[in-house]
């Protein structure tokens, strides 16, 4: 009989890494002037402040997050991002980030990093993690062609609080799985709004938890793991 394996699902920011590297994206856009500095700000803070507060309209805020992108070349835009991964990013990459995917890799465990943040941005740090799986909302591309154009609307079902669970179904199901294949599994998150996910799976870690969450994992008797501290 063969030996199940386990999942170990990631969320990014605050997670693995101590930012928001959406909102990060976004103020890096506006101090190298690839949007309007004023406006883009109060906007990328105020939707910011809506998703700690567990009240965002995702399609609304990747409508917005997603719209300068639709101004400039892929290369352009590729860029930008490898200087934002030089200048941002990078400074972030945790050893012990690094050693909580390793233990899971080393274990045979399949990966993947679940986020609400879109996969132009988290593409790049997920290859930097060593993670071949990512659930992200995907950006829509001119016709469909994966190395168009994009026209700054949103492609599918954002991962997003419930829809982080529909999501990681569908993919499950793309590699012939569901959540009964594994032996256990694990979603790592900070976020009040990744109950959802972290009640559906059969280990959920509350990981530098924001403080519903550490209040809700207190009151379920979750492990609380806190990341960085010693890092």
């Amino acid at each position: 009989m063969p030996v199940m394996m386990n999942l170990a699902l990631f969320d990014l920011d605050h997670t693995l890494i101590p930012a928001d590297s959406d909102y990060e994206w976004g103020c890096f856009a506006v101090r190298h002037g690839l949007v309007d500095a004023t406006h883009f700000k109060l906007e990328n803070e105020r939707f910011y402040a809506d998703y700690q507060a567990g009240r965002l309209d995702i399609h609304a805020y990747l409508r917005y997050a997603l719209a300068p992108l639709a101004r400039y070349s892929r290369a352009q835009l590729a860029a930008w991002h490898a200087q934002f991964m030089q200048e941002i990013i990078t400074p972030l990459l945790r050893p012990a980030a690094f050693a909580l995917i390793q233990r899971h890799q080393a274990a045979g465990d399949v990966c993947c990093i679940v986020t609400a943040t879109n996969s132009f941005v988290t593409a790049p740090i997920a290859r930097a993690f060593g993670i071949n799986h990512l659930i992200a909302p995907e950006p829509a591309t001119l016709n469909g062609d994966p190395t168009a154009a994009y026209t700054g609307e949103i492609n599918g079902l954002p991962s997003y609080r419930e829809g982080k669970i529909i999501r990681a179904e569908a993919w499950l199901q793309s590699l012939d799985k569901n959540w009964t294949s594994f032996k256990q599994s694990y979603f790592y998150s900070d976020s009040h709004n990744d109950i959802p996910l972290l009640e559906k799976v059969s280990t959920p870690i509350a990981t530098n938890p924001d403080d519903k969450l550490r209040a809700h994992a207190q009151s379920k008797g979750w492990r609380i793991l806190d990341l960085f501290k010693t890092s």
